[in-house]
């Protein structure tokens, strides 16, 4: 087949997905959109077919493992269908005699979207759900290590789809092999784009001429000052270090310590399972994590067992080794254990006070990951409060696990997502964590109302006495 088959092939699919989007939003309720929704929930949520697609996600990428990838698949789904279940997404949504707007929920048309292969199950899961949710249609196209926990996935939704006498041709992919020809053509047809992945991958999708939601690189920097509970963040920062083998942009990069606790911060993390590497043996595991300016891919999202085999570290750490973290103090391009690592392994500054922590964090994300995230194990909710006001981050997580907080939890406020907007610090059109809203449009129905022109006292009062007029 050649490469103009291949595009007919997109073709093609895109033209099924436009015609069944057509029926699917044509005299459409609520109730239709939801029933599909909870459709694609229940196909990756039931135990059976979640284990087989978390089984099928390790063993063809070989990143993460199986146990946490049936957790997230099920939580990150059940948190979204949490988030959505009420969420008016078809006809009126607001009406306001006042301002004489009607305001009615269209669907975006069909979804482009373009998935990675850390979560080559969950994310599709996500965009899908959303997708249906708001009326749409939706072309995935998984990365080349994706395509079949992808292609699996939409196996189990068509079966729930034909239970219930929806088309499955309102959820497609592109057919494997993939190429960036065949998902430059996908974006250039859909509707709307949705992009998490590489950022190759999101400069592609901005560049499209489509309109995009895409979203930023992560490299969690997590602050641990002198008023922490040490033992909790010990905790927590392991947890969400060791999910999935450190799979998620969310997951923990780095830690800065504060020099008063830095000492006994270290004691807790080992009580955790975290093995201290001194500086002085830093370049040993630089050289074997890039041996050759790349990521060495039997480290990275690897069990720790294996991680530690593969960089000669089995018989020089504790037993109960589940992390290394690694002393440091440099930053920038020719400090690589200052950038996202992927595996079970943190880089630990050590800073003489709060202030050298924050500036140590915002060199950090100036580095890479700003826009995306930041952490703090805190007493002191100010300091959290300034950070908010001062760093370049979207989202400042305190006293949590990361990896769990960043992309929603059932425990604070966020909206479940495995994609996280980085607004202009990430060059990023949003600042939030995905969501339906970024599924659907409105139109608004305007109607004249009594005149509300205003006198120009009334406005420049107060600044007619400070300026004069």
């Amino acid at each position: 087949m050649n490469a103009q088959d291949d595009l007919t092939g997109v073709d093609t699919v895109m033209a099924r997905a436009q015609k069944a989007q057509k029926v699917f939003e044509t005299g459409a309720d609520q109730a239709r959109y939801d029933r599909a929704a909870l459709a694609v929930g229940w196909a990756i949520m039931e135990p059976a077919r979640n284990r087989t697609l978390a089984e099928l996600a390790v063993s063809t990428t070989g990143l993460g493992n199986v146990d946490d990838k049936i957790t997230k698949n099920h939580r990150k789904t059940l948190g979204l269908l949490r988030d959505i279940a009420t969420a008016k997404t078809c006809g009126v949504i607001s009406d306001d005699p006042e301002t004489g707007l009607t305001e009615i929920a269209r669907p975006v048309g069909v979804v482009g979207a373009v998935v990675p292969s850390t979560n080559p199950a969950a994310t599709p899961a996500n965009n899908i759900i959303n997708a249906l949710k708001g009326g749409n249609a939706i072309v995935v196209a998984p990365s080349p290590k994706g395509v079949a926990s992808c292609e699996l996935l939409l196996t189990y939704i068509h079966a729930e789809f034909d239970k219930l006498g929806i088309d499955r041709d309102l959820v497609q992919m592109i057919a494997a092999p993939g190429s960036k020809a065949k998902t430059q053509r996908l974006m250039e047809l859909s509707d709307r784009v949705i992009c998490t992945g590489s950022q190759n991958n999101v400069h592609r999708a901005q560049t499209c001429g489509t309109p995009a939601v895409a979203v930023g690189a992560g490299n969690v920097i997590v602050i641990v000052d002198e008023t922490a509970n040490l033992a909790d963040a010990a905790a927590k920062i392991t947890a969400s270090k060791c999910f999935d083998n450190a799979t998620s942009c969310s997951s923990e990069n780095s830690v800065v310590v504060v020099d008063a606790v830095y000492d006994a911060f270290v004691d807790a993390m080992a009580a955790e399972g975290g093995a201290l590497v001194p500086a002085s043996a830093a370049n040993g595991i630089i050289a074997k994590l890039w041996p050759d300016g790349h990521l060495n891919r039997s480290v990275i999202a690897q069990d720790a067992d294996k991680m530690l085999a593969a960089l000669d570290m089995a018989d020089q750490v504790p037993a109960n080794t589940k992390f290394l973290a690694v002393e440091t103090d440099g930053i920038g391009p020719d400090h690589p254990l200052s950038g996202e690592k992927l595996s079970r392994i943190l880089a630990l500054y050590r800073a003489s006070d709060y202030p050298d922590a924050k500036a140590i964090a915002a060199r950090v994300l100036d580095h890479q990951g700003a826009g995306h995230s930041l952490g703090i194990h805190t007493a002191d909710d100010s300091r959290a409060m300034e950070l908010g006001q001062t760093m370049p981050t979207c989202r400042v997580i305190v006293n949590q696990a990361h990896t769990f907080a960043t992309g929603g939890s059932f425990t604070n406020g966020m909206p479940f997502s495995l994609s996280m907007g980085c607004g202009s610090w990430g060059s990023n059109s949003i600042d939030t964590n995905l969501h339906w809203r970024h599924f659907v449009q409105t139109t608004k129905v305007v109607r004249a109302i009594p005149a509300r022109e205003p006198a120009l006292d009334q406005i420049f009062e107060g600044y007619w006495a400070e300026a004069g007029q």
